[in-house]
């Protein structure tokens, strides 16, 4: 893991979490769109593409039909200011709200009531802090103007938590290199017009991986890329999860993010931004189920009364509501640390942590509180349930958040002697 640019020892007390007046204006506007726009229509994508099959013919291989990504939304997400909200504003021209601290708090209203996610945020940050001008104004300013999807393209079938054990192969031929290899699990693949790609450069296995990647803008019609079909995941179904493979990919030397060498430290950069936003996501679905669950428990009765008058129902609840508070302010926390720019790495890991286990907690209450229900599609936790799980694997599983701040507080003691 490379080292943090910023300790946690040089980590101000934030003194105030209140929101600004633009991000409370921000944060109404995606709660009354998820209410409006994506509540009703929620349960209708997480349906589309279920497999048909033909009783008749057991033989017959399944087939996924009626596959939807949800472009009305996306479009009109886009329209109101909420997509791509850590663009800044010189390239978000018609974004009022282009600031990437912001980005948080709208994460947030918006996993409260879906689990619409794209890949396109990770893209930006990694591209933003790494390109010049030129290139900015092209590739993030077609997101400002357009309802664009960009994908994400680290992961490989055989290299997800160890990014160093990338094999896709960047041949430097002329004026450009020429890449092959696949990418896998890429969100937004199916739609996106450009990729973010890491791959080596330097042959030499012994090469550290600070120095042995490059990263690359791609645009997605380039010959030689082909996109996979679309995953049938067990959650978050709106997203459009696709192998893509790259064979004989020529880009021309321009389209290289940063330096020759410096891939890997501009795409775990990108994870230490974007990783407060999935916890945003993941604090958003535990309110979400606290919402369902405190509902549920008030109208159904048992022995006569509602069950929330039972202890044991309504400690759950105590409990589900004390977690969220707690993934809520250490997600702004990590987020000011970002504004800050002061030690987000431990912060977001901290974050992303937190907040994505507390979410499976209290999907799991939830569903409790539901009882026989709760298993039944006909109830919105069972979706909230199947799509929580993924916070603990994607940007980085659960378990290397913990190698990040494990080292972090390591490192802490042995500067200072304490932990905290």
């Amino acid at each position: 893991m490379r080292a943090a640019k910023a300790t946690i020892l040089q980590c101000p007390v934030p003194k105030s979490i209140q929101l600004s007046s633009t991000q409370r204006e921000y944060r109404d506007i995606a709660m009354k769109f998820a209410k409006e726009k994506i509540i009703p229509v929620a349960a209708h994508y997480d349906n589309t593409g279920e497999v048909n099959i033909d009783f008749n013919n057991f033989s017959a291989k399944f087939v996924y039909e009626n596959i939807e990504f949800p472009w009305d939304i996306v479009k009109e997400a886009h329209r109101i200011g909420l997509m791509n909200p850590q663009i800044p504003k010189k390239w978000a021209r018609i974004n009022k709200f282009g600031n990437r601290s912001d980005s948080g708090s709208v994460v947030l209203w918006l996993f409260r009531y879906s689990t619409l996610h794209h890949g396109t945020i990770i893209s930006c940050c990694a591209s933003y802090y790494s390109w010049k001008r030129r290139a900015k104004k092209k590739y993030l300013g077609m997101l400002a103007a357009e309802p664009v999807i960009a994908g994400y393209c680290v992961t490989e079938p055989s290299a997800g938590s160890d990014v160093s054990g990338i094999k896709m192969k960047a041949e430097k031929k002329g004026d450009s290199y020429v890449l092959n290899g696949i990418k896998a699990w890429i969100t937004g693949g199916g739609p996106a017009k450009w990729f973010f790609v890491l791959a080596r450069t330097d042959p030499d296995p012994k090469v550290q991986p600070g120095k042995a990647f490059t990263a690359f803008i791609v645009d997605g019609d380039t010959k030689g890329i082909s996109r996979g079909k679309k995953e049938r995941n067990m959650g978050q179904r709106c997203s459009d999860t696709r192998t893509i493979i790259f064979e004989d990919v020529v880009v021309p030397m321009q389209n290289i993010l940063g330096t020759l060498g410096a891939g890997f430290k501009i795409a775990m950069g990108a994870f230490d931004m974007t990783r407060p936003a999935v916890a945003a996501g993941a604090v958003g679905l535990s309110w979400r189920a606290l919402d369902e669950a405190c509902k549920y428990a008030l109208e159904r009765k048992a022995f006569g009364a509602p069950i929330v008058a039972n202890q044991g129902i309504s400690f759950i609840l105590a409990d589900m509501a004390a977690n969220l508070e707690l993934a809520r302010l250490v997600t702004y926390r990590a987020a000011m640390a970002i504004s800050n720019k002061a030690c987000f790495s431990y912060y977001a890991s901290v974050a992303k942590c937190f907040a994505a286990d507390s979410a499976n907690i209290a999907v799991s209450n939830a569903v409790q509180i539901f009882g026989a229900n709760g298993f039944n599609k006909e109830y919105p936790v069972e979706k909230l349930m199947r799509d929580a799980k993924i916070y603990q694997i994607y940007e980085g599983t659960s378990q290397i958040q913990r190698i990040v701040i494990s080292r972090h507080i390591l490192q802490k003691v042995a500067n200072t002697g304490n932990a905290s």
